[in-house]
């Protein structure tokens, strides 16, 4: 078990555990001397790394994707933390336990596959049925679809992501349905359920997550078209304005063209699914930029991608918050830590039903199947 995560770690600690190398680049600085540039990272997150010293030596002894021992000063600067590493070793690939490394969605997988399926049973159009039947009851591409990350690095970003988010999507579909009686159900649900499916070949997952060649040279909405075509071209019978509806919310759902949407929405349900996807990635987003920071009150490291800080309020006195509830409740109550918050999630748990739990001490192997479907991160 690792010694110490990501988001345990604090200024001026010394620290000495095994990361996942998920970026790896070497520089120039200013004096002409060369330095490197490590993401580094596990279960909880990612933490920049900095090589100052012996640089061409330590390249040498690993690259992208290593599992290594680092020995390492922690400081923050410029608000953010970094590791200063003095030494670090490559470590097999035998001697860890992936569950500690990949981040997964704290969602229990045997819950999700329920809703799933009381989704797909609530669907009364039978060809919006079918289809997503056709995607979610065939076990080799439900297998892939319920482990992908639903993005690289924006939101989801963890193991079990892209069928957290494409739920959270379809059941944001199925409350704007309730309240917009004049919105055909079944056909956002499709949308909310496949707008991203094509994240199965577009993104590779083994260990860190990355783009495969199909998924940097065509993109997801392409091979997600290619993928529902395919599957209603065993439909018999499905309606031709349907299969062009469905396609279309795939090719619309970014919103506009500067955001990689080959078409922008032109159908009610199709401006609904831009934005309820865009609703719940943001949300992911933020609140996993949030999670990540190290401080417990105040605000949050600058966010490029949103271009802002985020206030997460001040800190209140412990003592002070616990003595205004009853004694009982006091007696009982364990005080907050990130190590309490990581064993509760995630490290404490029998083996059950989590991704997570299910990856656990399977070796490097777990993904195979899906490597050699050529799937991309």
């Amino acid at each position: 078990m690792k010694e110490i995560y990501v988001n345990q770690i604090k200024e001026r600690d010394r620290v000495n555990t095994i990361f996942l190398v998920r970026d790896k680049i070497t520089a120039m600085a200013k004096n002409g001397k060369p330095y490197m540039t490590l993401k580094l990272m596990d279960s909880t997150g990612e933490v920049d790394g900095r090589i100052w010293d012996r640089v061409d030596d330590l390249s040498n002894q690993f690259d992208t994707d290593d599992f290594v021992r680092v020995d390492a000063k922690a400081n923050v600067f410029m608000g953010k933390m970094q590791l200063v590493v003095q030494h670090l070793d490559k470590v097999a690939e035998e001697s860890v336990d992936l569950a500690d490394f990949l981040p997964v969605s704290d969602r229990c997988v045997t819950e999700m596959r329920s809703e799933l399926d009381r989704l797909l049973d609530s669907l009364q159009n039978p060809f919006v049925r079918d289809l997503l039947r056709s995607f979610f009851d065939d076990a080799e591409f439900y297998h892939t679809f319920s482990r992908a990350p639903a993005a690289k690095s924006m939101h989801h970003t963890y193991i079990g992501g892209l069928l957290e988010h494409s739920l959270a999507v379809a059941a944001l579909a199925t409350d704007v349905a309730k309240r917009y009686p004049q919105v055909d159900r079944d056909l956002l649900i499709s949308g909310a359920m496949l707008h991203d499916v094509g994240k199965v070949s577009e993104l590779s997952f083994e260990r860190s997550f990355n783009y495969t060649d199909e998924g940097k040279l065509l993109g997801h909405i392409i091979i997600g078209v290619q993928m529902i075509d395919e599957r209603i071209r065993n439909i018999p019978g499905f309606p031709h304005e349907l299969s062009m509806k469905i396609k279309h919310l795939l090719l619309s759902h970014h919103g506009q063209y500067d955001f990689g949407s080959p078409k922008r929405p032109k159908f009610l349900e199709a401006v609904i699914l831009n934005y309820i996807d865009e609703l719940d990635s943001k949300i992911n987003a933020v609140q996993l930029h949030i999670d990540k920071e190290h401080q417990s009150s105040g605000w949050t490291s600058y966010h490029r991608l949103f271009d802002r800080y985020f206030y997460m309020g001040q800190e209140k006195s412990e003592d002070n918050d616990l003595a205004s509830l009853p004694e009982s409740f006091n007696a009982a109550t364990k005080p907050r830590t990130p190590q309490n918050d990581r064993e509760n999630k995630r490290h404490d748990r029998p083996l059950g039903a989590t991704v997570g739990e299910q990856i656990k001490n399977k070796n490097l192997d777990l993904f195979s199947a899906i490597q050699t479907k050529g799937e991309n991160p």
